[in-house]
């Protein structure tokens, strides 16, 4: 257990609580809905001195005084110091997700074969590109761009056309924007998109697309 200081600045004035930082980022991340994190029932306005915020402050600031709440909006939207170890593992976590993504989803254009492991460990290496803390599929484009300067790559994709109810399109496109490659709002609402899906990535995809639309959304595949 490592107890660590989050912090938020809203309207001019900070503000820190003192948590656990396992179970604060869990919360964070969305992997743990409790806020069982918040080690001391306080909101401080520098916690290394033990100066508490003014309720006034807290109720002007967060509507509310309750600890527990306010310290859940903190983790949620503000920032949770965490030691080099935690950052070191967190890449090590990443990383390995890059590379399991370029395994399943990633082909050797020439052979039509996907890479090895090692092949694409080594290729990561050599490109030396910066492997961010954030979702694969939003840096995937740049890691192509690195990668293929070392080794033959390319994404084998689902190219699928598809019609999403207007009643749906607001969580749907949640889903689909980061795929699209061409999109069309009809006159009756409904959206038609055209999207590019990693091949290994379309079953998930569609389990996502089908969880929001209630199975209503028309896919048809399309071929080059």
């Amino acid at each position: 257990m490592t107890q660590t200081t989050a912090r938020i600045k809203k309207k001019g004035k900070e503000f820190e609580i003192l948590v656990d930082m396992d179970a604060a980022m869990n919360f964070k991340k969305g992997v743990s809905k409790s806020v069982d994190f918040l080690e001391i029932d306080r909101v401080f306005t520098d916690a290394k001195k033990g100066n508490v915020a003014p309720e006034k402050d807290l109720m002007e600031c967060f509507g509310t005084s309750d600890a527990g709440d306010i310290a859940a909006e903190i983790v949620k939207n503000g920032e949770v110091l965490v030691t080099q170890k935690f950052r070191d593992e967190e890449m090590e976590k990443k990383y390995k997700q890059v590379v399991d993504f370029l395994v399943k989803n990633a082909i050797d254009p020439k052979t039509g074969l996907p890479h090895t492991p090692e092949r694409i460990k080594s290729a990561l290496e050599q490109s030396h590109v910066n492997i961010k803390n954030a979702p694969v599929e939003t840096q995937v484009k740049e890691i192509m761009e690195a990668v293929s300067k070392i080794i033959p790559i390319k994404i084998a994709v689902k190219k699928v056309k598809l019609i999403i109810p207007a009643m749906h399109t607001g969580r749907a496109y949640g889903i689909v924007s980061q795929y699209i490659t061409k999109e069309e709002w009809l006159n009756n609402g409904d959206l038609e998109v055209l999207v590019e899906v990693p091949a290994g990535a379309i079953l998930d995809f569609y389990e996502k697309l089908n969880s929001v639309t209630h199975g209503s959304a028309l896919s048809e595949e399309v071929k080059d």
